[in-house]
């Protein structure tokens, strides 16, 4: 008998206060990034054995030569990588780097595009380094999804990383910080595993400390599937930071003097 999915789907998963964050998004309305939020399904006990089974294609789809733009990037983010768990790794480090690249001005921010755009651009935006890293992994013949997480006792606490498949299983892996999750025997960790073994995200964070790396972090998660042979379905707008994600970013440059808070009474709506 299948599952409901929809009680669990869409941008209200993470509860009200994180709706509304959502809504604000920096990325255009419509836009990829937007839509994939808008399609995302909470991983807890009704959905995790549908997710982690059923929910997304363990072979990729693409088939080489349609984008050979991104191609040529994956080729030359995996190297002499021959193994998949040698190409994640090589991947990770690769999108990792695009944070040194990134704009420091939030005038210069930008937000959304295709996957080319934001290797071009550099980018220290968890969603967009989190969908080069899922594309990147299809392209080289890795089974890859997105994941959104949530600290939903904490403000503005989201985040992006990507499962990739190998080995049998689904893996979580922070394009962003270069952290590959693993359990105590080494196998890819996913993230459902994770939400159920904190003592696990702390050991990573203990060999490389991260704010994402708390396991408070995965208090909530959500995966979304993108494949990037779809692309023609997609908008990938372009934008600048609106007022919302500026007045968020403009405190934390100020180190939330005050401490951690949601600024516009998102928890009071």
């Amino acid at each position: 008998m299948g599952i409901d999915l929809s009680r669990f789907q869409g941008i209200g998963v993470f509860g009200p206060a994180y709706r509304i964050m959502l809504e604000h998004d920096a990325h255009a309305p419509g836009s990829v990034d937007r839509v994939l939020c808008e399609q995302m399904v909470r991983i807890c006990d009704e959905t995790a054995d549908h997710l982690y089974t059923r929910s997304t294609p363990t072979a990729p789809e693409y088939a080489a030569g349609d984008l050979p733009q991104l191609e040529a990037h994956a080729r030359r983010a995996v190297g002499k990588a021959e193994s998949p768990e040698d190409k994640v790794a090589a991947i990770a480090r690769f999108c990792a780097d695009l944070g040194l690249r990134a704009p420091t001005s939030l005038d210069e921010m930008r937000a959304g595009g295709t996957e080319e755009q934001i290797i071009e651009r550099g980018s220290d935006w968890c969603t967009d380094v989190a969908r080069v890293g899922c594309a990147l992994c299809q392209a080289a013949g890795l089974a890859s999804r997105l994941v959104y997480l949530a600290d939903t006792d904490s403000a503005y606490s989201g985040h992006a990383i990507t499962e990739v498949f190998r080995a049998g299983r689904w893996g979580a892996v922070d394009m962003l910080t270069n952290v590959i999750y693993r359990s105590p025997d080494g196998a890819p960790a996913s993230t459902w595993e994770l939400m159920n073994h904190p003592d696990w995200i702390r050991a990573h964070g203990l060999a490389r400390p991260s704010y994402y790396t708390r396991p408070e972090q995965f208090r909530g998660a959500a995966v979304a599937n993108y494949f990037v042979q779809d692309r023609c379905r997609y908008d990938y707008a372009v934008s600048g930071l609106n007022d919302y994600c500026r007045s968020i970013l403009e405190m934390s440059d100020k180190g939330w003097p005050g401490g951690l808070r949601w600024l516009h009474g998102e928890d009071r709506s």
